[in-house]
């Protein structure tokens, strides 16, 4: 089995590339892809630039040109949900593309032609990434702890709906506009919905991790900015570890 695994920022997916094994390196599409082992899983990784666009032509070269089996999404998101504080994980259930609006043709939030205004991800796969993340939640107990230095205390996981859309979040108003709107949003990011219409067009059963950088509102680009230079990596490569040792 091939895993597939797509991060939008260099600091989300710059650990998980250090930490592969017997690298092969291949250049396509503007893109630098990554494939060897990673804790004794063949996967192929990828840095794939902000925004849907990008991301989905470069989920579609990665399950074309390199023919994975599944794909993780992985990276930071704002929270939306009052439930969230920075730091927090969400696993996403449903994925919706917030900015898609074809009205009056189609109703608000559908792809078109497809009938679905979302894109759903499994229950097994929702249930082994959660228990991937509760994993390391309980085991990696020095990160906690430089975590608990910074002020995130008891990180929790929530598995809910997550919106995309080529916006950064970074109001209330923007923030409780989207919450209006799709009530069942848990965080708001830039890539995932994308990447699941792709998945979605070509069988790869995909799953989308999230962790909370921000709280969507005038200091989002702050705190963003402070927890992916400073956390993005080690949630994202300590997960993944966990996720591993369950699909291997």
């Amino acid at each position: 089995m091939l895993l597939g695994i797509m991060g939008a920022m260099p600091e989300e997916m710059d650990k998980i590339i250090a930490a592969i094994h017997n690298k092969e390196i291949v250049e396509s599409g503007s893109r630098v892809y990554y494939r060897g082992e990673l804790y004794g899983q063949e996967v192929v990784a990828v840095f794939s630039r902000w925004g849907k666009v990008a991301a989905a032509t470069t989920a579609t070269n990665m399950i074309l040109d390199f023919k994975i089996d599944r794909m993780v999404f992985t990276g930071v998101a704002g929270a939306i949900s009052h439930e969230l504080n920075v730091g927090d994980i969400v696993i996403g259930q449903r994925l919706y593309q917030h900015d898609m609006d074809a009205r009056p043709l189609m109703k608000r939030f559908e792809i078109p032609l497809t009938g679905k205004t979302s894109y759903e991800t499994p229950q097994q796969n929702v249930d082994t990434m959660a228990q991937a993340v509760h994993n390391f939640l309980k085991n990696n107990k020095e990160f906690r702890k430089q975590l608990a230095d910074q002020g995130i205390i008891n990180p929790k996981m929530l598995s809910g709906d997550i919106a995309s859309g080529d916006l950064f979040i970074s109001s209330t108003e923007m923030k409780h506009a989207l919450a209006k709107n799709l009530p069942s949003v848990l965080c708001a990011e830039m890539e995932g919905a994308a990447v699941a219409q792709v998945c979605d067009d070509y069988g790869v059963p995909l799953t989308v991790v999230r962790v909370i950088s921000d709280t969507a509102d005038e200091e989002a680009h702050i705190s963003a900015i402070g927890f992916v230079n400073q956390h993005a990596g080690d949630y994202s490569l300590s997960i993944l570890n966990e996720y591993i040792q369950l699909i291997r």
